[in-house]
């Protein structure tokens, strides 16, 4: 921000530009209705009107963005000018601030020293970085209301939080500052905060996006919040390509994926999945699910009371998930140590971070091994009922609305305050983090004027089927229309 000023143009009304998708932006560039520098512009002044509220965005890189806006050198991509935000974790773009929400890299100033290949793909495509939005620390909650940087609160009500661990991602884009934006999901992090803040929010296949050069080993994958089908799509189609050396790359169905917005599926076989042995779904979220499912029977899907059996036995799979999150949080921990060129200390680290890695070294290798292979064995077994014949399951995204600012954060007392609260808002995401399949979050109902999400899961690579169903159900809710309270 550093000497930044603000570059005067001809910029049409900031509401009409904030209304827009990253598809209708890319098109009006490239009709040459807007120039990039227009666009740029306005979204610097969109983040400057509503982020002392929101707390979105942490880290502006206002100036660069302006001059590669006005550069030749930007490239011809289908995005070309089109704004984008990346989320401070998994994402490293090289000279700039990286700080994965913790405080020791913040107060140490580190930047990056390489661009993540998915941040490689987004500059291919055109997009233009302006910033870097709020995560929890290493992204292990439900909430985004790290200690380093403090709460991101929700555009439809302050007084709420935004879910995690994309959650400033997902305030960014529902108040408009951007029509898309950077998010990722290890059990959740996509599709919480999108059903939070009234977005879309699609976890691609194990194996689709590429999480190299560094993160290989955990659940997470990458891709976007955003309003509209077209852009979850069209986004995908932009970086959904493999690099050399990946360990998985996702198996290729219906693509180009854009293609498949509109495209009618044909009369599928839906399964519900309503009620959790883990925990209790509000009654908002229940009556969510069921409207969704009347939609799609409007449509001529034939939807039933039928799910996976081994997602009732989420008990016994809990254990093997939480021993692969806490030896993650020790791999996190351990690059952070990498990066400082020290070790990481319990003065460095928020406490339920500290207690989660400490459980995370006392897993030992042949328990790691076991928590894999038990994954594995649960992996196939849910795989199957798709194998029988459904084509989608159909859930809640949350049990739970979205919680208020304060309700979900530990402290040195209960260290684990974060987590086990956190809870109602990952049991229904969470199991397919552990299988690798493609699953979406759809801002179809509210409950108390705050948004609540259901979600669509399809067999392995079948993101095809998300997006021509999920059209679907924009095209009857039309939830673009809706937008929230503070909104450009």
């Amino acid at each position: 921000m550093t000497g930044y000023r603000r570059v005067m143009t001809e910029t049409p009304a900031p509401d009409e530009l904030a209304h827009l998708d990253a598809v209708g932006m890319a098109q009006r560039i490239a009709q040459g209705d807007l120039s990039p520098v227009e666009c740029i512009q306005a979204t610097i002044d969109r983040i400057e009107a509503n982020n002392e509220t929101l707390n979105a965005v942490i880290h502006k890189q206002y100036e660069q963005a302006l001059e590669l806006a006005a550069s030749p050198e930007l490239p011809d991509g289908p995005f070309r000018g089109v704004p984008m935000l990346l989320k401070d974790l998994w994402a490293e773009e090289a000279g700039q601030p990286h700080h994965f929400g913790a405080q020791a890299l913040k107060d140490a100033n580190f930047t990056g020293s390489n661009d993540s290949n998915m941040v490689q793909r987004y500059k291919e495509a055109g997009f233009i970085n302006v910033g870097r939005t709020n995560t929890p620390e290493l992204g292990t909650v439900a909430t985004t209301e790290p200690l380093a940087y403090g709460p991101t609160r929700n555009p439809w009500n302050p007084e709420y939080g935004t879910g995690g661990s994309s959650g400033g991602a997902a305030a960014a884009v529902a108040s408009g500052m951007v029509p898309a934006a950077n998010a990722s999901d290890g059990g959740g992090s996509i599709r919480i905060p999108a059903a939070m803040c009234g977005l879309v929010g699609l976890k691609p296949s194990r194996g689709r996006i590429s999480m190299g050069p560094r993160e290989e080993w955990g659940l997470s994958i990458q891709h976007v919040v955003s309003h509209t089908m077209r852009d979850t799509a069209a986004i995908l189609d932009a970086t959904a390509i493999p690099f050399l050396g990946d360990g998985v790359v996702a198996p290729d169905f219906g693509r180009p994926y854009a293609k498949q917005v509109g495209a009618n599926p044909g009369p599928l076989r839906i399964g519900i999945w309503n009620e959790h042995s883990m925990a209790a779904v509000h009654p908002d979220c229940a009556a969510g699910t069921l409207q969704a499912a009347q939609l799609l029977e409007s449509m001529g899907h034939q939807v039933s009371e039928s799910h996976p059996q081994a997602l009732d036995e989420m008990h016994a799979m809990a254990d093997a998930f939480n021993a692969t999150w806490a030896v993650g949080s020790v791999m996190g921990l351990e690059y952070l140590s990498e990066q400082l060129g020290r070790p990481i200390t319990e003065e460095d680290i928020e406490p339920g971070n500290w207690a989660l890695s400490g459980r995370g070294r006392s897993i030992s290798a042949v328990d790691y091994a076991k928590a894999q292979a038990a994954m594995g064995t649960f992996r196939r077994a849910v795989l199957s009922w798709w194998e029988g014949g459904f084509d989608l399951l159909l859930t809640p995204t949350t049990a739970a609305p979205p919680p208020k600012i304060g309700e979900l954060t530990a402290s040195k007392d209960d260290p684990v305050r974060a987590s086990r609260r956190s809870l109602p808002y990952a049991v229904f995401t969470s199991p397919f983090n552990t299988t690798g399949q493609p699953a979406i979050t759809l801002p179809t109902g509210q409950s108390d004027g705050l948004p609540i999400g259901v979600q669509l899961v399809a067999a392995y690579g079948r993101e095809d089927l998300l997006i021509s169903v999920g059209t679907q159900l924009e095209e009857a809710v039309n939830w673009s229309a809706r937008r929230a309270a503070i909104h450009a």
